[in-house]
This record gives structure tokens, sequence and C-alpha cells, in this order.
């Protein structure tokens, strides 16, 4: 439906109005600079930076029910604009406009509830947003339609180029840059990215190699990874497109938006359990929340779990001792959440002092207990990855502990799509997993094919049917 079409039958008008001037914040000494320019640190104090509007308030000149009305009205257009994140484009970053947006069907993934007898099992009924059915298959398109929208009004405005998009990866990361880079035109957008050697899935290798990145493989794990491309960032022309670029944790608000969009904007008793690797998404869920907060358009603010591996758990150290010290990380089935030093932690330390306080957690789990839930939520109908186990693990875990109300609401982030893992359940069943890992696999769990005859009669003795009485 045409945006003039609803604005006739509803009197409301779903364009876009609020165009305001944003800027980078320091989220240490709170200096500004203009959003023109290509920024990722303070230049002051070499702080992280966030994309603040300074203009917000003004979006109260309608009240939440309004733009909740707005919000769900724009499901209904075809304006491309508005057919993915950017449907909540005030929350996300008005500074581009409607005509600069990319988008690649990103957004709007679903929340399934799942089954009784999972339910049973967790502890709990809870519903897992897929956000695997993204186009490059995780949540980092979120991030990167925020990105690359904003990379594409800024050489539409600025002009020059060509410009090199970077990013450091352990898979995912390097999927969405390289796909959304690939959009834009060549002779102005180039693409590579950092990988650790071995450390990721040819599932994911697969796909910046498929959208035409220079793909460059390093020794180590992410952090060196990441160390590197801060280096180019700090010394280069590039365009960084890791969670460190604050322009991507906007995109990355999108899915706290969509599952009060889809709870029907009502978070009351609401858990969102998240993993957490870099820190950059679970920052974002933390924002997107206390944004519709301050726009009245939710009352309260859910809690909110994050869970991370055994293997690499600074953050859920921090909450458990009070201190927060970098960890070396050892090999997890959970590739994407194997970071010891997150770059966005502390973001998520601000946030948590300042505003969440008790809404906020964070559990670790093993190895066993991250790749059992995968394979335990996938029989029962869902299409979770590690990451996806991994929160689940980390739910039934709270529920278990009694960190959290069984009697509440819980949704949890399936951060990736199941099929760039397939390799960690091919292993599982065949029981071959690196010992590094720490899995024995459970008998019960596994599940490998049968070479029979192609003779009726063999394959139903071997599924015990009994003949049909005549």
């Amino acid at each position: 439906m045409d945006p003039r079409e609803i604005r006739d039958l509803t009197g409301i008008d779903i364009l876009p109005r609020h165009r305001p001037a944003m800027v980078y914040q320091c989220i240490r000494c709170s200096r500004t600079e203009p959003l023109e320019e290509l920024l990722y640190t303070c230049p002051a104090c070499h702080s992280l930076l966030r994309v603040v509007d300074p203009e917000f308030d003004a979006l109260s000149e309608r009240t939440g029910a309004e733009w909740r009305r707005v919000f769900d009205l724009r499901r209904a257009t075809q304006v491309d604009g508005f057919r993915g994140i950017f449907a909540f484009h005030e929350l996300v970053l008005p500074w581009v406009p409607l005509e600069d947006v990319v988008y690649l069907g990103e957004g709007h993934t679903p929340l399934v509830r799942a089954n009784p007898d999972l339910a049973r099992w967790v502890g709990a009924p809870l519903w897992v947003k897929n956000d695997g059915q993204n186009p490059s298959a995780s949540f980092k398109d979120r991030g990167m339609a925020s990105a690359i929208s904003f990379l594409n009004h800024y050489l539409n405005t600025r002009g020059g180029g060509p410009i090199l998009g970077i990013c450091a990866s352990t898979g995912d990361t390097s999927a969405a840059a390289a796909l959304y880079l690939s959009y834009l035109d060549r002779d102005a957008v180039r693409s590579a990215v950092l990988l650790p050697r071995g450390r990721v899935t040819p599932q994911q290798l697969g796909q910046p190699l498929g959208s035409g990145a220079r793909v460059i493989e390093v020794p180590g794990v992410f952090d060196d990874c990441m160390r590197l491309v801060e280096e180019l960032a700090a010394s280069y022309e590039v365009f960084l497109l890791n969670s460190k670029n604050p322009v991507r944790i906007n995109g990355q608000k999108s899915f706290a938006f969509e599952v009060a969009q889809q709870l029907g904007w009502d978070v009351d008793g609401l858990t969102v359990v998240v993993p957490i690797g870099n820190a950059g998404n679970v920052t974002a869920i933390l924002e997107g929340f206390l944004d519709l907060q301050r726009l009245g358009v939710i009352g309260g603010l859910p809690r909110i779990l994050g869970v991370q591996s055994d293997h690499a758990d600074p953050v859920a150290r921090w909450q458990r001792s009070g201190q927060y010290r970098p960890v070396t990380v050892r090999p997890s089935v959970a590739q994407a959440a194997m970071i010891g030093n997150p770059v966005s932690f502390p973001k998520v330390q601000g946030l948590v002092d300042a505003v969440y306080r008790e809404r906020f957690a964070c559990v670790s789990v093993t190895e066993q207990e991250i790749l059992d839930t995968m394979l335990v939520a996938n029989r029962h109908g869902h299409v979770v990855c590690t990451q996806g186990g991994e929160a689940i693990a980390g739910l039934r875990k709270a529920l278990g502990e009694g960190l959290v109300d069984p009697a509440g609401r819980f949704v949890c982030d399936s951060t990736s799509h199941q099929l760039k893992f397939a390799g960690f359940q091919d292993a599982y069943f065949e029981d071959a997993l690196d010992p590094a890992y720490g899995i024995t696999p459970r008998a019960d769990l596994a599940n490998r094919p049968v070479q029979l005859p192609a003779d009726a009669g063999a394959i139903a003795e071997h599924l015990g049917l009994a003949r049909r009485s005549r």
C-alpha cells in the first residue's frame, strides 16, 4: 500500500519527518563529533562512541500509542526503505533518507513458540527468534543494513572513493559485510575480511568468497584479527564494519523493536536471552528497549539474560565477581562468541550500571550443554545454531538455578542459521569432535543414515511397520 493511501484511510502520516543532525558521542568524555565523518573511537580519549540524536525528545510530539500505530502501519507498505529495519527509521538512523536505504530482505524474522515438550525440557514456555532467516543467514545483517545505508548516503553526498570496507570476523560478520558491500557500486566500494585461520566453518568461509571479498586468514583467534583491523582503521582510510562502528549498533537495535512489536508492544515480565561474543548485539538490544521506553512505546524494560560459553566468558565472570578481566579463550562450538575481550563491554557496563542494574544477568554454560541443547531444540522443530543452543542452554540453567521466574515470558535469540554449523552436528553424530571442546556425544541424540537394500519389506522391517489387516 502507498503511504498516501494509508494517510487517507487512517489520517496518519507514516513518512519520516524527523531528520536530525545526528552526532557521535564518546561514552567516557561525552565529546561529540558530526556524523558526516567516519569515526570509530573518540579523537580525544580514544574511548568507544555511540550515535546520538540530540533532537530525540522532539519525537515525543507523538504519543507512545501513535508511534506504535506508525510502526505497525509501515509494515503494510511497499516502500523498500520501510520493509526492513528502517521501518523503525526514527530509532535506527534518521540521518539517512529513505532513498539511500539499502534493503536486502533483512529484519522481521519470525518469533517461533517452542512446543510443549521443549518448554518442559527447558523449564518454562519460550519463543525462539530465528535471526538465521536474514539474507546472509545471521543477525549481523541488521547492523550491516544500517552501516551500509550510512555508507551509501555518505558516498552519495560526499562523493569520492574507492573506499575499502573491512572487518574482523568469526564468520557471520564477514558474510554480512561482504554481501551488503557487494550491493554498492564496485567502483566506489571494495571489501576485505580478516578471519582466524582454521576457526571458521567452511560454510561461513564460502560466503565472503562468494560475494567477492578479499579474504585474509591470519593465525590466532578473533581477538588477534580485531587488533589488526583496529590498527588499520586508526591509520588508513577504511570503513570499519565491526560492532566498534556505532552506526552498526544502531541497526541491531531493531531486534529489540521487533520483539516488542511481535509481542503486541507488551514486555511486562519478559526476559530476552542473548548469546554474548563481542557484546555489540547485547549492547544494541539494551539500547533498543531503552529507546522504546523513552518514547513511551513500552511501559517498562524487560530483563536481559546474557549467555556465554565457559570457554570464553569474561562478561559472566564480571557478573559473578564485579570485576572485569579479559580471558584467554578455548575452542568453542559457539564460534561467534569465542571472544575473550569484547570490544563493546564498556557500553554494556555503562548501560547496566546506569539503567538495567538488576534487570541484567549473565551466565556461562558448558560446550556440552551448548551442542546438546542445539540438537534438542532442533529435534523439536527449530533451526537454531550453536549460539542459539547457547542461549536456550543459558535460559535452562538460569531457570534451574532460580535466577529467573519460570512464570515470566522468554525470548531466546538464535543468531544464525543451523546449516552454517552443520559440521559440528556431523562431528557430534560421528563422535569425531576435537577433544578440545570437551563434548561427549549422547547416544540418544546421535543420528546417522543407515544403508538398506531397495526393498520395501526390508525398509518396513527396519522401521517396525505392521502390515495392514484386510
